[in-house]
């Protein structure tokens, strides 16, 4: 190729990815406006903060720690055990005596930590391998597929029990073992998406001028895509928490005296009766918020992003 020909092809290339940026500019403001036009999914972003800050400063109002043990109302639980401002349970004491507020809070912290980090990770993790695979297509392809179709088959609750037999039951190995387990997340969404565009115009000019694959892939491809992953980013997380929250319901999850959402819920349905509902409807209650807003955020986000609704 000629050096005027390459000139040429560079400056095609430069007036296109302006253009580009200019449309990623307004994709992204118009998608702000639609999303803020979204009441539930903007009243579901404030209720998701409440629990964050519940999350972050609720020990500072807890009159108790979480694994502290009040003796005075132990054995008397279903009569002096109930919510109460006075001895400062203010969401009573379970079955043990201890502060079911704190241990909320440090369950709300468990859970939030688990869906937040696990659940991008994840995402991230399993949009790289479809990337790679819808890029690359063939053989890579076909092993990629059929190991996705492996994976999907077994049980994850297998997996867990395996898993923490070898490496134990913490918040980090519970956080790589959902990471590890969930890496199929937006695999398939991403492999589609790449292969409808790496045979565009922009990819085959970044291949003219020498750039690398992976260039493409993280400068001209992902980016591209971002709002697919931001979409499934937003629902993966409440799927990431109720995982966690089923696994510590097993019994399979966070480890005493740590808890979670999930093990607080194991708690309270098992030792609750009629005049211990409490122990129940707190982390439930909790649990249920954060769903409901994180899946109208998602939906919200859903509905603001993608192209074919615009």
């Amino acid at each position: 190729m000629s050096q005027s020909s390459k000139r040429l092809m560079s400056r095609q290339f430069a007036e296109d990815a302006a253009e580009e940026m200019i449309t990623s500019r307004s994709f992204w403001a118009d998608a702000r406006g639609r999303f803020l036009r979204n009441r539930m999914a903007v009243v579901s972003i404030f209720m998701l903060l409440g629990l964050v800050l519940f999350a972050l400063f609720g020990h500072a109002f807890a009159a108790w720690s979480y694994e502290e043990i009040d003796w005075a109302v132990l054995g008397k639980v279903k009569t002096e055990g109930g919510p109460s401002w006075e001895n400062g349970h203010y969401f009573g004491v379970d079955d043990l005596g201890r502060d079911l507020f704190a241990r909320v809070v440090q369950g709300s912290q468990t859970s939030l930590m688990v869906g937040f980090v696990a659940g991008p990770l994840s995402v991230m993790l399993g949009a790289t391998i479809g990337a790679l695979a819808g890029y690359y297509g063939g053989k890579f392809d076909q092993m990629v597929m059929g190991l996705y179709t492996i994976w999907i088959s077994i049980p994850y609750i297998i997996f867990f029990v395996v898993w923490q037999a070898f490496f134990g039951r913490s918040l980090t190995q519970m956080i790589l073992v959902i990471i590890i387990v969930n890496w199929t997340a937006g695999l398939l969404i991403v492999r589609g998406q790449v292969m409808l565009l790496k045979n565009r115009e922009f990819v085959d000019a970044a291949r003219m001028l020498g750039m690398s694959d992976a260039a493409i892939l993280f400068k001209h491809l992902l980016p591209n895509i971002l709002w697919v992953i931001v979409i499934y980013t937003s629902l993966t997380i409440p799927e990431v928490i109720m995982a966690e929250s089923l696994v510590s319901f097993l019994g399979v999850g966070i480890q005493e005296p740590n808890t979670s959402w999930g093990a607080l819920i194991s708690e309270g349905a098992r030792t609750m009766t009629f005049g211990t509902l409490w122990q129940l409807a707190f982390p439930a209650a909790f649990f249920v918020i954060a769903q409901v807003s994180l899946y109208y955020i998602g939906d919200g986000l859903r509905d603001a992003l993608d192209p074919k609704d615009r």
